[in-house]
């Protein structure tokens, strides 16, 4: 046994060690440390052990050995004897085994296995008390020849092992408590970022898209809308741009029971095509050029509230691909991570677009459509409800009247069959801005709308057969495979379609190769 100097310098070099380390250290000093038990106790192997009150189980958390007697197996992860070993240092006792076998209890077969197999010959371990609870055990071992432990040989373990066990408890509640920290930083830069979302959504323009009106279509709208809203099931509204698709979204939102939670919007036509994921998903800090921090995407800020995803339509098909992962699994990870996150969310899709003919074409996944499109509900446009047009230029002439400073108290029969006669192909949204040049112009009590509405209205786009689109479609998939049906690089595989099925196809659309 060493002198007691030596012992008193071993503590000072422990305690200067471990004044102040930083958590992220305190594993590799305290493997040090024990390497240093070894060479002071002249023992073969020293562990640290966390004791778990709450199941009697030992797990070795540190451990350090001879490095010249390769014949001693390592103790790295271990899980102690149950039997009398771990309930005996989990209950304060300290265990000395001066000789195994002869030393251990009748009863300690457990113990007797873990010895051999690990090769002990003699054996300490030290129980470490924390706040009044035994946590930490510290023992030492001989696997080459027997050891006589005496009672100085346990109070210096035990002295020492409390400078170990305080400096790994320390560690722990540092971490638990940066961990904390962190997650109190994300809901906070979560809450930012929903309550600037907000704030946005707020300052934000509405215009003139509100329900308002009685005609049949439009109740059979609003009636639809009332019945889906009290489910979870994804609606998909459909309808040409300006007929409220937005309005209709936040109605069943409102009667929905998430109406407590944000209502987040994304419009996925107005974002950068380089944007969209990390919009939709969130990223970590350095996932891209100017990612100085991490931010939430509008998943997790929809969070047990709804998303409304704007112009869906508009979606590249990698994201339309992660679209139908949340959809389905309710699971992604943020652009630049690799932590797997869960969202409850209720999907409400807009789109002016025919997703039929998208689909035809190859830019719509038909899986993601049929997962949207839950519950479709399709917004009739203005000219089909014309009916409407004096209640809506009413309701905004009042409302956004004293707004701009105009107080209208008539509209002559003569601009109200010209208001609802024509066949407005900008819907509720274009009415409203026709309304508000007239308002600008109108200098006394009635609606002036002379020059404010337009003679011709712009045409319509002609509606394009889905037979025509997929005629067009499948041509140019043959022509740019020189009209190959079977072999390597053939259409069929391009189309994904068997080859007698592109046939047959061929067939239908009255399609041939060109001579």
């Amino acid at each position: 046994m060493l002198s007691p100097l030596r012992f008193v310098e071993l503590l000072e070099e422990l305690s200067t060690r471990f004044s102040g380390l930083p958590a992220e250290r305190v594993d590799g000093e305290i493997d040090r440390a024990l390497e240093r038990i070894l060479v002071y106790l002249g023992t073969d192997r020293a562990s640290l052990m966390e004791l778990r009150e709450d199941d009697g189980s030992i797990r070795v958390t540190h451990t350090a050995r001879r490095h010249d007697s390769p014949d001693i197996p390592s103790l790295a992860g271990a899980v102690v004897a149950r039997t009398w070993y771990a309930p005996s240092l989990i209950a304060g006792q300290v265990i000395r085994v001066n000789r195994v076998p002869d030393d251990l209890p009748d009863f300690g077969h457990s113990e007797l296995e873990q010895a051999e197999r690990y090769n002990f010959k003699s054996h300490l371990a030290v129980p470490l008390s924390i706040a009044g609870r035994f946590v930490c055990g510290l023992a030492t071992a001989t696997c080459v020849e027997f050891r006589t432990f005496t009672e100085k040989d346990v109070q210096e373990l035990r002295v020492i092992g409390q400078i170990l066990s305080n400096a790994l408890y320390r560690a722990r509640l540092e971490t638990d408590l940066r961990f904390t920290v962190d997650e109190l930083r994300e809901l906070r830069d979560s809450l930012r970022a929903e309550n600037a979302y907000l704030r946005e959504a707020i300052d934000t323009e509405v215009g003139f898209e509100q329900i308002v009106g009685r005609s049949s279509s439009l109740r059979r709208v609003v009636e639809q809308a009332a019945m889906v809203a009290e489910t979870p099931s994804s609606v998909l509204l459909l309808g040409e741009t300006g007929t409220g698709k937005e309005l209709l979204a936040r109605a069943i939102h409102s009667r929905s029971p998430r109406r407590e939670r944000a209502f987040i919007k994304v419009n996925c036509a107005a974002l950068p095509a380089s944007l969209v994921e990390s919009e939709l998903f969130g990223h970590e800090k350095g996932a891209f050029t100017g990612a100085t921090s991490s931010r939430p995407g509008r998943f997790e800020l929809a969070h047990e509230g709804t998303l409304f995803l704007d112009e869906v339509g508009e979606l590249a098909q990698d994201v339309q691909a992660k679209l139908l992962r949340v959809l389905q699994d309710g699971e992604f990870e943020r652009v630049g991570g690799v932590q797997t996150r869960k969202v409850d969310v209720r999907i409400v899709a807009a789109t002016n677009r025919d997703l039929a003919q998208a689909m035809a074409e190859g830019r719509f996944r038909e899986d993601l459509f049929y997962r949207l499109a839950t519950f479709p509900i399709q917004l009739p446009p203005l000219r089909e409800r014309a009916d409407d047009v004096p209640l809506l230029t009413w309701e905004f002439v009042h409302r956004r009247g004293p707004e701009l400073g105009r107080r209208i108290g008539r509209i002559s029969d003569e601009a109200m069959r010209a208001l609802s006669s024509y066949p407005w192909p900008g819907n509720v949204r274009e009415l409203g801005n026709v309304l508000e040049r007239a308002l600008i112009l109108s200098k006394g009590l009635e609606l002036e709308l002379a020059g404010v509405l337009p003679s011709t209205p712009r045409a319509k786009p002609q509606a394009v057969e889905l037979a025509d689109v997929e005629r067009e479609h499948i041509a140019r998939v043959l022509e740019r495979c020189g009209w190959k049906i079977n072999g390597r690089g053939n259409a069929a595989e391009t189309l994904g379609m068997h080859p007698n099925t592109l046939r047959a196809r061929l067939a239908k659309l009255g399609l041939e190769r060109p001579r």
